[in-house]
C-alpha cells in the first residue's frame, strides 16, 4: 500500500467517525463539515486517478493531511461540547 492510500484510508476513517458525531455538532462545525466533505470528495477522486507525479503525489499528500486535521478539530470540538 502506498503512502497515499495511507492517506486515504485515515481519511476514510476520520469521516466515519466525525460522521456519527456530526448531530452533536454546532452549526459552525457543520459547515466546516460541509467544506471538508467537499474536498475530500475531490482528493479521493484525484488520489484514485491514480496520479504518480512527484509533484501531485506531495500535493495530494499535503491535502490529505489537511483533510485529516480539518476532520479531527471538528472530532475534538464535538467531544467537548
Amino acid at each position: 500500500m502506498s503512502e497515499l492510500d495511507d492517506v486515504v484510508e485515515q481519511l476514510k476513517q476520520k469521516r466515519d467517525e466525525l460522521r456519527v458525531q456530526m448531530h452533536l455538532a454546532s452549526k459552525e462545525f457543520k459547515e466546516e463539515w460541509e467544506d471538508l466533505e467537499k474536498t475530500s470528495e475531490h482528493f479521493v477522486a484525484q488520489a484514485g486517478l491514480g496520479k504518480t507525479g512527484e509533484g501531485v503525489g506531495k500535493a495530494l499528500g499535503q491535502l490529505g493531511n489537511e483533510l485529516k486535521l480539518g476532520y479531527q478539530r471538528i472530532i475534538d470540538a464535538v467531544k467537548k461540547s
